[in-house]
């Protein structure tokens, strides 16, 4: 502690002529002394945290008494917790590590849960960059007495970048890098995509399917990633890094996380997400006072893009046509299953929706799905017992006006992957609807013609559509989404949206209110 006060005299003299040159290398130095001094003097016993507090610390030239507002510990409705050195983490997995230099502990901490939370819900392993900062009084008067004083604060890396000290703007020290590889270490994430793909109520009794990465922000349009199969959200790790340490980006657009069981049928997920998106948009903002709200952009791979393209389709009967010779109303059904074919056959594009970006999507089919390997995995799912039920009542009374085998019904993902499957052909034939855009980012591996290519799990013949405004090939395997050109490409389409939708700003119309967040009918949170 002694060493944070010597570099910060020297850092902020009392008089502005005594301020060293910013080219002085010392400069620099002092900053480094200061934010690591800072970070093992509030060192916790154990010797992996960080003890955020205040109190008196002894010097060896006086006393030191530190004021800290425990409030500064609370971000997003949460209480932030168990924090950790950033600066001391090694980061393996992710392709950059941005750093942004300036003053002050970086740190990266933990949401503590609580009961009732409002507004969006934050990812519940998420760890959220923060800035430790201690303000000083080196005043002629305290050396003399040997009696300083300071107070200590916390910024969350996502809100304040810049902070005053005396008459200086002053930049944080903050590590967002370290911070996610952090949350993206645990293991629950990289488990539940085996596990959520067999078991497909695996995310059933949690509270919600669609996370954000901090609070909601009004004014900045959410960007809406959605997996593939047997995968999770830990997968957009580069892009999220990437994105959301570009300042032109960060200041315009919030990430918001799905997931799902992705050995369900994609239907079934389609209409969560759908569900998922309405009610994340009802809770904040209820009023629909904000026009970045209006303007989503959803990022589905693999099977991810399927679910993104049925909530922007206007589909008619075409995909109940798949499965039924007889109309909806005529079959021998529950209301409740009635309703239940309605939503997840019978779909319109979602308003809110203006933008899809697909990425390795198989529009026509994954010839990998096609496999008698890829079907006898498929039989291993484990299907939620309403769809079991629901697909049991059907069958019961209407085997003549189903186009599915009773004794093998085959209404998992991996069927309808399938090419030639009743839900892929119907799916095939619709067009994105106007007035929402579309883009591809086909992945084709190796360097032979494109048109004959692919990516070891969907064909470009499958992934190209001709309604997309743009179509980038990149040269990669399936798992395209961490592609530094395949990030870049998002970039561009991002801010095309921007200038498009947005060109003087998407600000808020008043005040936007919070509520807490309503319990979907199918809801699971992402397991970050």
């Amino acid at each position: 502690m002694a060493s944070v006060v010597y570099a910060y005299a020297f850092l902020f003299p009392g008089q502005p002529i005594e301020r060293p040159n910013p080219f002085d290398p010392r400069l620099r130095n002092a900053a480094d002394i200061y934010n690591r001094a800072l970070t093992r003097a509030l060192a916790a016993d154990d010797g992996l945290h960080v003890d955020v507090r205040g109190g008196v610390f002894t010097l060896p030239f006086g006393t030191l008494t530190i004021n800290f507002d425990p409030e500064s510990m609370q971000w997003a409705g949460r209480r932030i917790t168990r924090f950790v050195s950033a600066a001391e983490l090694r980061v393996k997995g992710l392709q950059n590590r941005f750093r942004e230099p300036g003053l002050g502990a970086p740190l990266a901490g933990e949401l503590a849960p609580v009961s009732n939370p409002s507004g969006l819900r934050i990812a519940s392993v998420y760890k959220v960059p923060v800035t430790a900062l201690l303000k000083l009084d080196v005043s002629p008067a305290s050396v003399a007495s040997g009696r300083f004083n300071g107070t200590l604060t916390l910024y969350p890396g996502n809100a304040e970048r810049m902070v005053d000290i005396g008459d200086q703007a002053v930049p944080l020290e903050i590590e967002p890098s370290a911070a996610l590889a952090y949350g993206l270490s645990n293991p629950s994430i990289w488990e539940s995509e085996i596990t959520g793909f067999l078991r497909g109520d695996y995310f059933a009794k949690l509270p919600t399917q669609l996370v954000g990465l901090e609070p909601y922000r009004p004014g900045r349009i959410p960007v809406v990633l959605v997996h593939g199969t047997a995968s999770s959200a830990g997968r957009w790790g580069d892009m999220i890094n990437d994105l959301q340490n570009d300042p032109t980006i960060r200041d315009k657009f919030q990430f918001w996380l799905f997931t799902y069981s992705t050995g369900n049928p994609i239907s079934i997920s389609a209409v969560q997400l759908r569900e998922q998106i309405e009610a994340a948009v009802s809770v904040v903002d209820p009023m629909r006072r904000d026009p970045a709200l209006r303007n989503i952009v959803l990022i589905g791979h693999s099977q991810g893009g399927l679910l993104a393209k049925t909530v922007v389709v206007n589909s008619g009967s075409a995909l109940f046509d798949q499965l039924s010779t007889r109309p909806l109303d005529d079959l021998t059904l529950s209301p409740e299953t009635r309703e239940t074919f309605r939503r997840a056959l019978f779909v319109t594009p979602m308003p809110d929706v203006r933008r899809v970006i697909f990425m390795a999507t198989p529009h026509r089919g994954s010839f990998v799905a096609g496999f008698s390997i890829a079907h006898w995995v498929g039989r291993l799912v484990t299907l939620p017992l309403d769809i079991t039920q629901m697909v049991g009542e059907a069958l019961i009374g209407n085997q003549e006006g189903l186009r599915l085998d009773p004794e093998r019904p085959r209404i998992g993902s991996v069927y309808g992957m399938t090419p030639g499957s009743p839900f892929i052909t119907g799916l095939s034939s619709l067009r994105v609807a106007p007035p929402v855009k579309a883009h591809s980012i086909i992945a084709v591996e190796g360097d032979g013609p494109v048109a004959t290519g692919d990516d070891g799990v969907v064909e470009y013949s499958s992934a190209h559509i001709e309604e997309a405004e743009s179509e980038l090939i990149v040269r990669s395997g399936h798992s395209v989404q961490s592609n530094p050109r395949a990030v870049a490409e998002v970039r561009r389409i991002l801010m095309l949206h921007w200038a498009e939708v947005c060109p003087d700003g998407c600000s808020a119309a008043g005040t936007v209110s919070v509520a807490a967040v309503p319990p979907p009918r199918r809801s699971a949170p992402v397991r970050r």
